[in-house]
């Protein structure tokens, strides 16, 4: 292990070491609401977990440390991805994005409208 082509001595070994900060950091995401996880981020996640997985045991020598971080990394990212779509789908089958809509509406004309009360008060 000490002197062995994927062994401490080379960068075979710390690249999976400290690629688990990923993992360990997408597994605290898990405690975040799914509305502030970014769905384009852990679809990249998922897919570099999946090729650089099956890269690992192309290579030579295989790493099967960095076969097994590239795994678990690309599963957080799904079970991620997974709870961002089901909770954009709930979200638009229970309506409350046209609410938020037309809140959104509602205090952008609110705004418009002080604000030209407001030039109009400055310009006299």
């Amino acid at each position: 292990m000490w002197n062995g082509p994927v062994g401490v001595k080379t960068v075979h070994f710390w690249a999976p070491v400290m690629k688990w900060a990923l993992v360990i950091t997408g597994i605290s995401d898990f405690y975040r609401p799914p509305e502030k996880l970014s769905l384009t981020q852990n679809i990249a996640l998922t897919g570099t977990g999946i090729i650089w997985t099956r890269w690992c045991l192309i290579i030579k020598p295989k790493n099967y440390l960095l076969a097994a971080v590239n795994f678990f990394l690309g599963c957080v990212g799904l079970v991620q991805v997974g709870r961002i779509v089901s909770w954009q789908r709930s979200v638009e089958a229970s309506g409350i994005g046209a609410e938020a809509e037309d809140a959104k509406d509602k205090v952008v004309g609110g705004a418009k409208e002080a604000l030209a009360k407001v030039k109009d008060v400055a310009g006299k």
